[in-house]
């Protein structure tokens, strides 16, 4: 995306940021950027209809050997590494863009993989995949975070409002994916046999041969002491070619709405730009281990690991351990769907009304939210008679789920606005590491120790986000009295700590605002 044209200063000892090409704008740029806004969530929202959908099923599906669950497992484990080494490098050489393209496009084996389950044919697949997603994602996240800088200086508006309400409106579209994956699933499924419903006697109560095996369901679930219970058998093969075809499509679609319609990210190639450099590709991909020397990324990585336990949570056991166990597979789209929408208007909601009630009040929000849906899970026994009690749960995890997804998505964005790339390439490292410590114990625990693990990784994150704005709010003090300084009273120590700051982006200077 080139608005308007470039200007470049050539004065004989200037300042780095004089001899940067300008990226030259007009007032009405800010409608193109609200279309490319819409172009990638719209992108993502068809890309994940066919993951979040296929991924829900893989616990129950595949449950064998539990494979679904490997398969996931292998997914977030090459996504670690992934995010070490790949992101950077990727969008240097292909450029937001196009790296968003390529990696979409690595998706497409693991659902093609449906059509054949075995872990020969699962587990390359799926390391395909995690590959790919890092830098899937911090791209998006750069571009989203850059076209926020760009909107809230063209819209004198504040930098970090402006990520994060963008940021819930990426989120509200890629949240409802799991509305048309989990309704594809659903429709599909529920039209076979195995969507038949359960018998019930004249008195309204579920025969005791229908669910005989009720009280193994819930927190005392044990993967390995399931076997006879037959609403967790595997569907008919052709329902399942049948979602799967329809998934695949949606992949191909995602990459071709990216490839037409997305415009290239502002500046991103101009001249004495960070991302113009030329740099080594050691250097490259050492910026994520370079993210991880700051004190606020390392206080961030456990609420961020919670987030990847909290998703791998409701994806992969309460859809096995509650929903398929009490209900039966055919009923996972339908709960899961109202996980999806009550996330999606969260997370635009949360996201706009961040500026009025301020960040913390919505993340201590989440915290208590998830806090009691895990306390609760606890001492719940899942029953096919009250099945509003599933949905109610599941829309309960997409509140706090949304919080997590915009809040701390906003913070990155904001505390680290100077290297995006590994920021948020730390972002989807220790997001990751949860969904594999998650699926890695999948199979080994039962759901009880899960949730008491998943509520105390929750306490700890949350004392480490605390700490985070503590140092914030001490930081932004020392800042403003430093920028109060005169520049020649300033020390060299002053200087360097104001030119050091993660939140000062160059192409904040270098933007220039033109009137029509």
């Amino acid at each position: 995306m080139h608005g308007g044209g470039v200007d470049t200063d050539k004065h004989n000892g200037a300042d780095s940021a004089s001899l940067r090409e300008k990226v030259q704008l007009r007032r009405g740029e800010k409608w193109r950027i609200l279309k490319n806004i819409i172009t990638v969530s719209f992108a993502f929202m068809v890309q994940f209809t066919a993951f979040q959908g296929t991924a829900n099923l893989q616990s129950s599906i595949n449950a064998k050997d539990g494979l679904g669950t490997v398969s996931l497992a292998t997914i977030y484990a090459a996504l670690v590494v992934s995010c070490i080494f790949l992101p950077t490098l990727v969008i240097r050489k292909l450029t937001v863009k196009w790296t968003l393209c390529f990696s979409m496009l690595c998706y497409a084996p693991y659902i093609a993989s449906q059509f054949y389950p075995e872990f020969y044919t699962l587990v390359p697949a799926g390391i395909l995949l995690g590959m790919g997603a890092a830098p899937m994602w911090a791209s998006k996240a750069t571009y989203l975070t850059q076209l926020g800088q760009v909107y809230a200086k063209l819209t004198d508006q504040s930098i970090e409002a402006i990520i994060v309400r963008f940021f819930g409106f990426f989120f509200l579209a890629w949240q409802t994916a799991e509305l048309w994956g989990n309704l594809i699933s659903s429709l599909v499924l529920s039209s076979g046999a195995h969507g038949a419903a359960p018998t019930v006697d004249e008195n309204g109560t579920v025969s005791h041969h229908d669910y005989a095996n009720l009280d193994s369901c819930g927190a005392n679930f044990c993967v390995d002491q399931t076997s006879d219970n037959a609403n967790l058998q595997r569907p008919p093969d052709s329902e399942i070619f049948e979602i799967s075809a329809i998934y695949l499509s949606c992949i191909i679609a995602a990459v071709v709405i990216i490839a037409l319609f997305l415009d290239p990210l502002y500046g991103e190639r101009r001249r004495g730009s960070i991302s113009a450099t030329e740099i080594s590709g050691m250097q490259l991909l050492s910026a994520t281990f370079k993210q991880l020397k700051k004190a606020n990324q390392q206080l961030l990585i456990l609420i961020t690991v919670f987030i990847g336990m909290e998703q791998a949570f409701i994806g992969a056991d309460f859809t096995q351990a509650y929903v398929s166990c009490a209900l039966g597979i055919h009923q996972i789209g339908y709960v899961m769907i109202c996980f999806g929408v009550v996330n999606a208007i969260c997370s635009i909601v949360f996201g706009s009304a961040m500026k009025y009630i301020g960040r913390v009040a919505i993340i201590i929000l989440g915290a208590i939210v998830h806090g009691g849906c895990i306390i609760y899970l606890l001492y719940w026994r899942p029953h096919p008679e009250h099945p509003l009690v599933f949905f109610i749960l599941s829309g309960l995890w997409g509140i706090g789920d949304a919080v997590w997804q915009t809040q701390i998505n906003g913070i990155y964005g904001a505390l680290f606005r100077r290297n995006k790339e590994a920021a948020f390439s730390n972002y989807r490292l220790w997001e990751s590491v949860g969904f594999v410590i998650a699926y890695a114990y999948s199979t080994q625990l039962c759901a009880r120790m899960k949730l008491y693990l998943l509520f105390g990784v929750l306490i700890c994150g949350m004392i480490g986000y605390a700490i985070v704005e503590i140092r914030q709010l001490k930081k932004e003090k020392r800042m403003k009295k430093l920028e109060d300084i005169p520049k020649q009273q300033q020390t060299d120590a002053d200087r360097k700590a104001i030119e050091d700051d993660d939140e000062k982006d160059e192409l904040e200077e270098d933007i220039v605002v033109t009137h029509l």
